[in-house]
């Protein structure tokens, strides 16, 4: 009952609820990236979501636009902004994927999406990860983030899905907050700790 009825309504609700306390910040947050961003807040990117149907994955955008002299963007590292490494390290780039939650394309909790091009990289058992609808936060995240190997980290997705459960979701909810407040195994710069997933599996 809660995997296909009552986890949709707790997501909505406390969206719903979290989008109306943190407006004042959304609001601030939305002003400076703006303003730093040449009119440009948020980052939105195409990422499978639940049975790999695609959708628009809104965060705020902490990187800038800089390309090469030959018109190619500079690697994540070089474009990432001072002011983005902050709302990256508060983890205040999540807030609007609250918004994704009220849509019904993300829950709170649940395997993180990620890249469409790494649909092919997954093994058969680790496509399970996306049976349920994709999180803002889950079992991977707090056991580690992208501190973890690729394998540890998908493996941890699957078992997420074979044991979805309220106490769970409860359990990695709070470990997410006392995660945040401690700003524990946040990684500003993901590209400079881990690989990308289709460069570690084809050298596997």
């Amino acid at each position: 009952m809660y995997r296909n009825g009552i986890k949709r309504i707790v997501d909505f609700l406390f969206s719903l609820t979290m989008l109306a306390l943190l407006s004042p910040i959304f609001l601030m947050v939305f002003i400076v990236l703006t303003i730093n961003n040449n009119g440009k807040p948020f980052f939105i990117q195409r990422r499978p979501g639940k049975h790999e149907k695609s959708f628009d994955l809104i965060k705020f955008r902490t990187m800038n636009d800089k390309k090469d002299e030959n018109g190619v963007l500079l690697p994540d590292t070089q474009r990432l902004t001072k002011t983005g490494r902050f709302i990256r390290k508060t983890s205040l780039d999540e807030i609007p994927q609250l918004i994704n939650v009220l849509k019904g394309d993300m829950s709170l909790i649940g395997p993180r999406p990620l890249l469409m091009r790494y649909l092919s990289s997954y093994t058969e058992k680790e496509r399970k990860r996306h049976e349920v609808l994709p999180g803002i936060t889950g079992l991977a995240q707090v056991s580690g983030r992208n501190i973890l190997n690729w394998d540890d980290r998908l493996a941890l997705d699957v078992e997420y899905v074979e044991n979805l459960s309220f106490s769970l979701d409860a359990k990695i909810f709070f470990k997410t907050i006392k995660n945040v407040l401690g700003s524990k195994d946040i990684v500003v710069d993901a590209g400079a700790v881990i690989q990308d997933l289709d460069d570690y599996r084809s050298k596997a």
